[in-house]
């Protein structure tokens, strides 16, 4: 593939259209929302039996998220080695896809009262949402020069957030009027709406998946490959190991992600116990949530062309601090909405810099890009476990959602204080020296 080819680089940012209205109709919007209810409702309370457990409905949700994360931070750094030893990005980011839009189809069949099954097809579908984009990520230094890295990565955001905002308008029609639709009642049509993201998924996934081109290294897939996927592994963290700068940034995205991550994830929930926020004002709100996200990712790749990563960064892990810090005394709806629109901005702006910030710090010659994208993946889908854990634990100690919300501004002081010490710039003028210097790899 050449770099900057237009339709490439469009192909993909194509596959975060096709995979974001996973992350916002069934993990953030209308899923949470939709198991609450119909948990409580079968149960009689909040209260529920799981595998001849009983544990309240929100601590069960929150740790089989994390438990889903943790399943890829243990796959990801062997599959990616793979990956990278047979050249099949592709191939690993299409089984995730599949794997994740089907169990979100499987979401249709769960009514509240089998929540195993519930929570098992929840998992699946996270963690074919998260293997997929360690492969999607890694495509990005191969398909963009380093000074469009922040442009490119945040279309990809950009074309996410609009695609699932135009499936959860639909949504949210059918919703609010389910007999138009044909449907009986507005949970069968919510239901119908997972059906709809799986197929979406699908369908548009195979736009990237035609552009997009793995590079075949000739090796063969036999029992040897899997002790080469883990020696690649470790030849890359040797590198990583050896790069002060790129160290450092992943102790910081590290840290800060348990707090973004955690927060995105958990803050429906987190409206509808605390500040009740019922089903059609938590669409509302993400709607508008997400159309602040492309202001952000947009807004932030400015700021960053001009001031650079780390000061952008830094700004807004600010924000960030005061989100969390507004969370534990909102009372009141239309505070949430005042707070949920600053997250929507600061949300489309911290994950798209990150991204390509990591992207510059990676040799533009490596041709094991999944193996270097995977230490990010493990860093960010490990920083969901532990802070989601976190979060579940110390709601389920206190009873109060509000001191986990509390608890998280830890990790982005803590974040905000490593990225401070970390000399980005200087590191990515090396790398950029260094692909000048190799010949052949020059921007035009």
């Amino acid at each position: 593939m050449q770099k900057n080819d237009p339709k490439v680089i469009n192909a993909w940012a194509s596959y975060d259209w096709a995979n974001s209205v996973y992350n916002l109709i069934v993990t953030t919007a209308i899923f949470p929302v939709y198991y609450g209810t119909v948990t409580e409702k079968a149960f009689g309370g909040e209260v529920v039996p799981f595998f001849g457990f009983q544990i309240v409905n929100s601590v069960l949700f929150t740790y089989a998220i994390s438990f889903s994360f943790l399943i890829i931070v243990l796959l990801s750094p062997i599959l990616s080695g793979v990956a990278d030893y047979l050249g099949a990005k592709k191939k690993f980011m299409q089984f995730f896809t599949y794997l994740g839009a089907s169990a979100c189809i499987g979401l249709y069949f769960f009514v509240g009262e089998n929540i195993e099954y519930g929570i098992i097809c929840s998992i699946l579908a996270s963690v074919g949402y998260a293997g997929s984009l360690v492969f999607y990520n890694g495509f990005l230094p191969e398909i963009a020069y380093p000074k469009d890295m922040d442009k490119i990565s945040a279309k990809g955001f950009t074309f996410g957030y609009i695609g699932s905002v135009i499936l959860l308008i639909f949504n949210l029609a059918i919703y609010m009027f389910p007999t138009t639709f044909g449907f009986s009642d507005a949970g069968t049509a919510t239901r119908f709406g997972f059906l709809l993201v799986g197929f979406w998924w699908l369908g548009f996934a195979q736009i990237a998946f035609y552009y997009l081109k793995d590079r075949p290294t000739g090796n063969v897939l036999n029992g040897q490959a899997l002790g080469r996927g883990i020696r690649e592994l470790k030849k890359v963290a040797s590198r990583i190991n050896q790069r002060p700068a790129m160290k450092s940034f992943l102790l910081s995205f590290f840290m800060y992600s348990m707090g973004v991550l955690t927060v995105m994830l958990l803050a429906p929930l987190f409206a509808k116990k605390e500040v009740n926020i019922d089903s059609t004002e938590m669409i509302i709100v993400v709607l508008i949530l997400q159309i602040l996200a492309i202001v952000g990712a947009y807004f932030f790749s400015f700021i960053s062309a001009h001031k650079g990563s780390k000061f952008t960064i830094g700004s807004i892990l600010v924000l960030w601090v005061g989100i969390c810090i507004a969370c534990y005394f909102l009372q009141v709806k239309i505070g949430f909405y005042i707070v949920a629109g600053i997250l929507g901005f600061g949300m489309g702006g911290v994950q798209s810099i990150s991204r390509s910030t990591y992207a510059r710090l990676i040799p533009q010659s490596a041709v094991d890009t999944a193996s270097y994208f995977s230490f990010f993946d493990i860093t960010e889908k490990l920083a969901i476990v532990i802070g989601t854990f976190a979060y579940a634990l110390i709601e389920q100690l206190t009873g109060s959602m509000r001191n986990s919300m509390l608890f998280m501004t830890l990790f982005f002081i803590i974040g905000f204080a490593i990225l401070m010490s970390t000399k980005l710039k200087e590191e990515m003028d090396k790398v950029e020296a260094d692909n000048d210097a190799e010949g052949g790899l020059a921007r035009p």
